[in-house]
This record gives C-alpha cells, sequence and structure tokens, in this order.
C-alpha cells in the first residue's frame, strides 16, 4: 500500500518511525507549533503557575497578543470574572488561540481548538504561553517589557568610515 502525502501510513499501528502528529513536532516555523500541547512539563513552574492561576497565565498571554491593550491584569481579570459567573472561561480564551494561530500562519481548525481549550484548558494555555516565548516574547514582563528585551539586542551602527582619498 502506497502511503499517502502526509507520511503516515494507513491501517498501519502508530511507531516511532512515523512523523509524530502536527500539533506535536517542535520547531516553531510557519504553519505549526513549537511545542507540542502535552509538553507541559518541558516548563514545570509556568505548568504550576497555569494550573494553579490560569487567569494570570491567561492575562500574561492576551496582554502580548493584543499588543499591551488591555493590560495583562484587565484580561486575567475578565477571565477569571468569566469563569466564575459562567465556567465558560474556555470560550473566552479560545479566541485568543485562534489570534496565535492567526498571527504566525498555524493552520485553523475551530472545532478541534475550541474542544482543545475545552478539555485541556490548561495544557492550551501552557502551549500559547510556550509559543509567545519562542517567538521572542517574555509574556512575564508584558508587552512593553518584551519590546524593551527585544530592543536591547539590536545593535545601533553607523555607516563605516571611508578612508581619506584613493590608496594603492
Amino acid at each position: 500500500m502506497k502511503p499517502p502525502a502526509t507520511g503516515i501510513r494507513v491501517n498501519q499501528p502508530y511507531s516511532s518511525s512515523y512523523p509524530p502528529p502536527p500539533q506535536c513536532q517542535a520547531g516553531g516555523a510557519e504553519g505549526k507549533w513549537s511545542t507540542g500541547l502535552c509538553d507541559c512539563c518541558s516548563d514545570v513552574p509556568l505548568c504550576c503557575l497555569t494550573c494553579w492561576c490560569r487567569c494570570i497565565t491567561f492575562g500574561r498571554i492576551a496582554e502580548i497578543v493584543d499588543e499591551g491593550a488591555p493590560p495583562c491584569g484587565v484580561s486575567g481579570a475578565l477571565y477569571g470574572l468569566v469563569l466564575a459567573l459562567t465556567g465558560c472561561q474556555c470560550i473566552y480564551s479560545f479566541f485568543y488561540r485562534l489570534k496565535i494561530k492567526r498571527q504566525y500562519g498555524i493552520p485553523q481548525s475551530k472545532c478541534h481548538d475550541f474542544f482543545v481549550h475545552h478539555w485541556c484548558e490548561c495544557c492550551a494555555l501552557a502551549q500559547e504561553y510556550r509559543e509567545l516565548q519562542h517567538r521572542g516574547f517574555e509574556p512575564s514582563l508584558g508587552w512593553e517589557g518584551s519590546l524593551m528585551r527585544q530592543n536591547q539586542g539590536v545593535a545601533k551602527t553607523t555607516a563605516p568610515m571611508a578612508p581619506d582619498g584613493m590608496h594603492r
């Protein structure tokens, strides 16, 4: 049997010789996540923060995705309010996953993404946080802090000095 274009054989059991599903591939290139959904333990402090206080993780993600407006505290408080009043915070956070996917060219799958946030909210938030870190942002610093950190790496250059006159 000829394998399909994806490289995954049909009617064959999964083994490590086959490529992993797209959401588990690393790289962060255009069109895929830099880390897998279940890579929470790759950053234990983030995993603990997200598990115990999702509103902080969400607020930080929202501030970066929305480029600083509203700030982390407002987004996190709104997330916590939606959680407390309705228990359906996944609807709110799901839209930020879509924004991240649109910004970085990751293929959209609205139904799948909604269920990821519905059933694996902590894992989804941690994956989005790691994605922003991989893309050069530090969500814990906020939008302004991340921009300042990125601009520190840019060296100010001047034009090279030309020698006086022509010499051989």
